[in-house]
Formats: structure tokens, sequence, C-alpha cells
């Protein structure tokens, strides 16, 4: 018997009358970009995690490369990674104009090895982004100590962890960012591309709307990229979210 790795089609008929529902409402209203369903996710899924803000984007690697773009990364500028995960955390640090430097693995986890960091820090070196990497997550505690020390700043890449708990607290709540996919086949999945950036920083939550959004509506302030959030990615996640918790279990 063939057993499929996921099935997805199986998790939209358990909840197929209230998915359907969701995109006959997105729909009648011609809500196709943003709108209602957006925001409210938006604030549910900020809320579920204890921070904030919670920007959406178009994807998990618009996010990661709309986290830098906010900190400031420019040309010469070092970013620590962990040297396990998906291209994504490294392709992004080139594209906003940084330089990657892999640091290797905890053996039992496969996130980044906190021993390690602080040996791969330079005078250029400007932030780390550790991978919370198949629900496992980072050493945050040891991380979040060398981040402090040199004046480093901290994105998480949660693509992989959703409601993942680190000493009872859930990732995406300890770095200055922290970034999140919603790929189908993520464990809060999308029925398309979507993603999202959660902060408790005002300012950074701002920029990054604005900048996610071309740079302003209507009035543009910046020159931006356009990575919005479609209502029918916002309704299925919105509708999705309330069973993520006995999901994980």
């Amino acid at each position: 018997m063939k057993v499929p790795f996921v099935d997805l089609h199986a998790q939209y008929l358990r909840i197929k009358a209230e998915v359907d529902s969701a995109i006959a409402d997105v729909i009648a209203k011609s809500s196709y970009i943003r709108g209602a369903h957006v925001e409210g996710f938006e604030t549910e899924w900020a809320r579920t995690l204890g921070a904030k803000h919670c920007v959406s984007c178009a994807n998990g690697t618009d996010a990661l490369y709309i986290a830098m773009r906010a900190l400031g990364v420019k040309g010469g500028d070092e970013v620590i990674t962990t040297a396990h995960s998906w291209i994504s955390t490294s392709e992004t640090i080139t594209q906003a104009g940084g330089k990657v430097v892999f640091c290797d693995t905890d053996p039992e986890t496969f996130t980044i090895d906190p021993s390690i960091i602080e040996s791969k820090i330079t005078a250029r070196t400007v932030g780390i982004i550790p991978v919370h990497l198949y629900g496992q997550a980072a050493d945050m505690d040891a991380i979040m100590e060398v981040a402090r020390r040199h004046n480093l700043w901290l994105i998480e890449d949660c693509a992989q962890a959703h409601l993942a708990r680190y000493k009872g607290r859930l990732v995406g709540t300890f770095g200055d960012i922290a970034t999140f996919s919603f790929y189908p086949g993520k464990n809060l999945g999308a029925y398309g591309d979507a993603g999202c950036v959660v902060t408790n920083d005002d300012r950074l939550a701002d920029w990054m709307a604005t900048f996610a959004r071309h740079g302003g509506k209507g009035e543009h302030v910046m020159q931006g990229v356009n990575s919005r959030m479609d209502g029918l990615q916002g309704a299925i996640l919105h509708v999705k979210l309330p069973f993520l918790t006995s999901w994980t279990e």
C-alpha cells in the first residue's frame, strides 16, 4: 500500500465546509489582495505567538529578505547562519547585499551550534539567523547571549517551527524579527505561497509593512517590493489556525 508522506487533500476534506465558505466570501467580496481575512489572520497569528506585530507577505523567502532590509543589511555585512537549512536562509542574505557566513550544527538538533558562533564573528558581522528546523528549537539562550555580547541583531527563521517551543516559550518571540513560511506542506500551510514577519518593534513593523507593499499606498515613501499575501491564502490560514494546536499534538 502506498502511504503518502503528506496528504493535503485529506486535511482539506476534514475542514472542507469552513474552507469553502471562507473562499466563497473572498470571491463574493472580490477581496483578492490582502483584505479582511488577511488582516484577521495577522491579528490572530500575532496573538497566538504572543507577539505585538505580524506583517504578512507573499512567502517565507520574501519574509527573510524583508527582515534583513529592515535591519539595514548592506554590502560587505556578514551574517552568520546555519550550514543546514533550505536555501532561502542563505540566498536572501546575498540578495540583501550581505555575505553568508556558515556555522556548523549541533548533532542532536541539527540547528546552529552556539558554541561555534563566536569564532565566526568579525568586525563585519552584523547579525545571526538561527533556523528552528524540523520543529526543533535552536538553543536560544546561548545564541541570544552571543548576540547581546557582540551587539548583533537576530532573526529567527521559523519556517519549519510553527508552535515549536524553547523552554516553554514559543519560538519567534526571541529575536528582533521572526519569519514564517506558510507553504502548503508546512504545519500551518496555505493553498499557495504565503509568509509573514513577526516583531515586537513598532518601527520595524511599520517599515516592513510599507516596504512589502511597494513602499506605501498612494503616497510612496520608499522604493519597496511587491510582496503581499492574497486574500484567498489569508482566508485559508485564518480557517486553519484554530486547528493548529491539535494538529501539532
